[in-house]
């Protein structure tokens, strides 16, 4: 029997705190084995644990577990987050211990910042939501963040994307644990898609900060305005008066990355509203974002998104006639 626990702290999301215990739960009776596959409990070391929207839950002592699943919390503009992992502290230190065991440690979105908080994230590769993956890279700079994985485990921890990850790294759980084919069954009933690889597809950039400064910026918004024009280095750089060698130097120190990356992306972005909001063919929107070749466009959107075209179109489109 594995022993999962989930620590339950103040603030927390109640959801991501019985997310995998019902995945798991469901697991073992399309197991049918007549015995329990899995020992789960919500554990604290405090007596009362208040989660996000005042919902109390009901909690039992920390204790030794295979497996210890720490959720997220409400991560929103204005928070004083040093204050928040201030105040979850003895959380942090509990997490510390339990992974000094030699014990699995699983945190589900922003509660990688309490596996950062506790030094779990050094030299290892992470992820979390894609809004705060920025976020997290700055606060441990020794973590190897991926922002486009939705479950990465390194050396005994593991960290997902946001909410709905901790589905993806269930059914990973139930598929070591339980067999293939329970983790199959149990995805089919749940109705939850067990064969996600990325987070990739559901990056808004419009909630995502700015980068770089005032120049960078009007080089972005000349590319923008001109995506289905060929890229063209030198003529971009006499555009902003400045020689080829100083248009990368400034655009890449403020913003870490190349003109033409910053294009591919804008470019990517934009194919992806055309494929979810109108019915124009592939090869037209190919052309509208400036590629002749629908292959090396089909291999580039696939590269950003995890996705080909016309699978991202089955996933997102809205208002299909």
């Amino acid at each position: 029997m594995l022993r999962v626990g989930v620590l339950a702290y103040p603030g927390c999301f109640a959801s991501e705190v019985f997310g995998v215990p019902d995945l798991l739960t469901m697991a073992t009776h399309i197991a049918g084995s007549g015995d329990a596959e899995y020992d789960v409990a919500v554990v604290s070391h405090r007596r009362r644990v208040v989660a996000s929207g005042g919902v109390a839950l009901t909690v039992s002592p920390l204790r030794e577990v295979d497996v210890l699943v720490v959720p997220g919390f409400e991560l929103v503009p204005g928070l004083d987050l040093e204050a928040k992992i201030r105040g979850l502290a003895r959380e942090v230190a509990a997490i510390r211990t339990h992974a000094a065991t030699g014990n699995a440690v699983v945190s589900i979105c922003v509660g990688a910042f309490l596996l950062a908080e506790a030094g779990l994230l050094d030299r290892r590769r992470a992820t979390t939501s894609w809004l705060f993956a920025d976020e997290l890279a700055r606060r441990c700079p020794s973590a190897d963040v991926r922002p486009e994985h939705l479950v990465v485990t390194d050396k005994g921890i593991t960290t997902t994307a946001a909410f709905s990850a901790m589905y993806d790294f269930a059914l990973e759980l139930i598929r070591e644990h339980s067999g293939a084919e329970v983790a199959r069954r149990t995805a089919r009933v749940a109705l939850v898609d067990d064969a996600r690889s990325s987070q990739a597809p559901y990056v808004d950039a419009r909630l995502l900060p700015l980068p770089g400064n005032e120049f960078s910026r009007r080089v972005m918004r000349r590319l923008d305005q001109n995506l289905a024009a060929r890229y063209d280095l030198a003529a971009l750089a006499d555009t902003f008066n400045v020689s080829t060698r100083t248009l990368l130097r400034r655009f890449a120190e403020e913003t870490g990355q190349s003109p033409l990356e910053y294009l591919q992306s804008s470019r990517v972005r934009r194919a992806r509203h055309l494929l979810e909001t109108t019915d124009r063919t592939v090869a037209g929107i190919c052309t509208a974002v400036g590629y002749r070749d629908p292959g090396t466009f089909a291999a580039l959107f696939t590269k950003h998104t995890g996705r080909r075209p016309r699978d991202y179109r089955a996933a997102f489109r809205r208002g299909a006639p």
